[in-house]
């Protein structure tokens, strides 16, 4: 026998508490009434787990991440089902109609219903022209910063836990990528690879040789972070155990140190996917990006860009809004991102 600490005691053998006011009754969870069953909380499910979570919270609190949420879903839902949403295809010749070109948008003068937003000097469908060219701006960003990610933390872990000449040799080249500006640097890869590589697979490649290009430019950020990260975790009694036991340098990075340093990681990918985006767009403005035959929001607005004195502002004014719209969306959950990742601002 036990005491509860309520005047009642525990009868481990019969598993309920014997209450000395109810003359020495025993009260059985297990079989007595509904009434102390319904007063147990019935454990919380993964979505009330998530609901409660504190980047649950964060968002909540925010509107404006709110906002940016919904514009950032709005913008890729739009790029993803563009070819089941868009009114025209664009890119198809066989449904274009150049007398159509022009075409001012539906509430302007000598607008069209059918073409909200007007047409450009081909008659193509601005509204669609901009949801297929997200399209390409998306998987050009998301797949650079993928490459960079990889290569940014692959190289960081290896010169934070190897040190020595590994960690002198690639910090020195990050210094050096680091004196120049990363749109010249994605230049200058887009250049090699226009003069290495045959002219009738330029336009095959060129988004390859874009991801290249702009993946190249932006891992430097990723090793310098993960490699500060792994100087700290590599000196901790877990990484300690795991070198006692015999395990391999390289299974240590990988299990153990990697985990642990992949939350700045995150933060930084997502804001480096609003950087990816506008340097691609910059590149396609430049004329050095996407072929004409795929063109991004970047491409929309240089092609806009040749009717702007002629009046036809509507051709370069939206494509150029959208990619405001998906860059500052991206960019404010990046930031709300850090800051609700980082303990010292909660």
């Amino acid at each position: 026998m036990v005491d509860d600490g309520r005047g009642g005691v525990i009868d481990p053998g019969r598993g309920g508490v014997i209450d000395p006011g109810r003359g020495g009754g025993v009260i059985d969870p297990g079989h007595g009434s509904g009434a102390v069953a319904a007063a147990m909380p019935a454990p919380p499910g993964w979505l009330r787990r998530g609901w409660e979570h504190d980047l649950a919270w964060s968002f909540r609190r925010s509107p404006v991440t709110i906002v940016a949420a919904l514009l950032t879903v709005l913008c890729v839902g739009g790029a993803v089902f563009a070819p089941w949403i868009a009114p025209h295809s664009p890119f198809d010749s066989a449904t274009l109609n150049l007398n159509d070109g022009f075409t001012p948008p539906a509430w302007v003068e000598g607008g069209r219903a059918r073409y909200l937003l007007g047409t450009d000097d081909q008659g193509r469908d601005v509204l669609s022209t901009i949801l297929y060219g997200a399209r390409v701006s998306l998987g050009v960003g998301l797949a650079a910063v993928a490459f960079a990610l990889v290569l940014g933390v692959t190289l960081g872990l290896l010169a934070g836990y190897l040190g020595g000449r590994i960690d002198a040799f690639i910090m020195r080249v990050a210094d050096i990528q680091l004196s120049f500006p990363a749109i010249l640097i994605a230049l200058l890869i887009d250049g090699v690879a226009r003069v290495a590589l045959p002219r009738d697979l330029h336009d095959a490649l060129a988004i390859y040789v874009l991801v290249l290009a702009i993946g190249v430019s932006g891992w430097v950020q990723y090793a310098r972070t993960v490699r500060g990260s792994t100087l700290v975790e590599k000196g901790k009694e877990y990484v300690q155990a795991a070198r006692v036991i015999g395990r391999h340098p390289f299974a240590i990075m990988l299990a153990h140190v990697l985990p642990n340093v992949t939350g700045p990681v995150l933060v930084i990918g997502t804001i480096h996917i609003a950087t990816a985006i506008i340097t691609e767009a910059t590149l396609s403005f430049l004329g050095v990006g996407v072929p004409p035959t795929e063109p991004s929001l970047g491409t929309l607005v240089r092609i806009g860009n040749e009717f702007l004195i002629s009046g036809e502002w509507w051709i370069a004014l939206f494509p150029g809004l959208a990619l405001v719209v998906l860059v500052l969306s991206v960019n404010l959950l990046g930031d709300w991102l850090r800051d609700a990742l980082n303990p010292k601002l909660r």
